[in-house]
């Protein structure tokens, strides 16, 4: 079953290392609107509002709204801070340094 609108961003958040004020400095969503987003009535932003979180979380909104299947920053939030935080520092690699990246942690297995 895919996740919802709360569950993405919970997990974008989580994903990125920000808080919902972090976020909201970001975006220019009032604190008390995105813990609307993210509370148990789940309350749907606005197109706009979906669009703003998007582009700071470096999603699309698609991804926000339906979900990603075998995404990896599912199960990011059950990976320890130090994985996360590799994980992170990854993402800003170009195609060389990832190879050579894989080929350390080829030599620790």
């Amino acid at each position: 079953m895919a996740n919802n609108f709360r569950e993405n961003l919970r997990i974008e958040l989580n994903y990125h290392g920000l808080t919902i004020k972090e976020l909201s400095v970001k975006t220019g969503i009032p604190v008390a609107t995105l813990d609307c987003y993210l509370g148990k009535r789940a309350v749907i932003p606005s197109a706009d509002a979906a669009v703003k979180i998007a582009q700071t979380l470096q999603v699309s909104v698609e991804s926000l709204v339906i979900g990603e299947k075998d995404n990896i920053k599912k199960t990011f939030k059950e990976s320890s801070k130090e994985a996360k935080e590799i994980l992170r520092w990854v993402q800003t690699l170009d195609t060389e340094q990832c190879k050579t990246i894989l080929k350390l942690i080829k030599q620790f297995k």
